[in-house]
C-alpha cells in the first residue's frame, strides 16, 4: 500500500476508533460554521448515540467537510466535548441574565426551576448530550479529565452567581457556595433524568417538593 494510500485508508476509519485513544485538545472554531456542527452533532447524538455518531453523520448534517471536523477536532469523542462546552457556556449566560432579575431568595429559586423545565421541555438534546459524554468519561480517561473539569467551571460560576447574590442583599446561603451549587446541580441532574425517562408524567409535585429542599439553603 502506499503512502497515500494508507493516508486515505486511516482518515476512512479515524473516527470508528477505540473510545479509549487518547484525546487530542480541539483547534479554535468560532462562528456560525462551528454552531452548525455543534448544532449537528447534538441532533446526532439524541438519535443515534455518542457510538453511532460519525463523523460522516456529522458533516453531512453540519454541510461541511469530513476533513475539516477532523483538523479541527481530532476525535468524535472530543466533538461531544466540545458541544457540552459550548451548549453549557451559553446556557450559564442565559441563566446569569435571568437570575439578574431576581429581587428574593424566591425570585431566585423560581427562576431556577423554570430553567430546568424549559430546558427538559424545549431542549432534551442538551440533556442527552451531558449524559452521553458522562457515560463516554467512564470508559476514556481523557474524556473523564475533559468531563471532570466541565463540571468544576460549571459548579464554580453557578456559585460565583450565588456568592455575589449574596452580597447584593438579595439572599442568603446556609452552606458555602460551591456546596449549594452542587446540591442545586445534582437536584437538576437528577429531575432531568427522570423527566425525560416519564414524559408524560406530572412532575408538578415533584418540583414542588425539590424547590421546598432549596429553600432550606436559599432564604431572603
Amino acid at each position: 500500500m502506499s503512502r497515500v494510500d494508507a493516508t486515505v485508508a486511516e482518515a476512512a476509519v479515524a473516527d470508528e476508533v477505540d473510545t479509549a485513544r487518547p484525546t487530542t485538545p480541539a483547534r479554535s472554531l468560532s462562528g456560525e460554521k462551528a454552531q452548525r456542527i455543534v448544532d449537528a452533532m447534538r441532533r446526532s447524538v439524541a438519535r443515534r448515540g455518542s457510538a453511532g455518531s460519525t463523523f460522516d453523520h456529522v458533516s453531512r448534517e453540519a454541510g461541511v467537510s469530513r476533513g475539516l471536523l477532523h483538523y479541527y477536532f481530532g476525535t468524535k469523542e472530543q466533538l461531544l466535548v466540545e458541544a457540552v462546552r459550548r451548549d453549557c457556556e451559553l446556557r450559564l449566560e442565559r441563566l446569569q441574565q435571568q437570575l439578574s432579575t431576581a429581587r428574593t431568595a424566591d425570585d431566585y429559586i423560581g427562576l431556577m426551576a423554570q430553567s430546568l423545565q424549559e430546558t427538559v421541555e424545549e431542549d432534551p438534546d442538551f440533556v442527552t448530550l451531558v449524559f452521553e459524554l458522562f457515560t463516554l468519561s467512564r470508559r476514556n480517561e481523557d474524556i473523564a479529565l475533559e468531563y471532570a473539569g466541565q463540571m468544576r467551571r460549571t459548579r464554580e460560576q453557578v456559585a460565583g452567581m450565588l456568592a455575589a447574590a449574596e452580597r447584593d442583599g438579595v439572599l442568603n446561603l446556609h452552606a458555602p457556595p460551591e456546596a449549594v451549587a452542587e446540591i442545586l446541580f445534582s437536584l437538576a441532574d437528577g429531575l432531568a433524568l427522570r423527566m425525560l425517562s416519564e414524559p408524560e408524567r406530572d412532575f408538578t409535585a415533584t418540583i414542588a417538593a425539590g424547590i421546598a429542599c432549596v429553600r432550606a439553603l436559599l432564604t431572603d
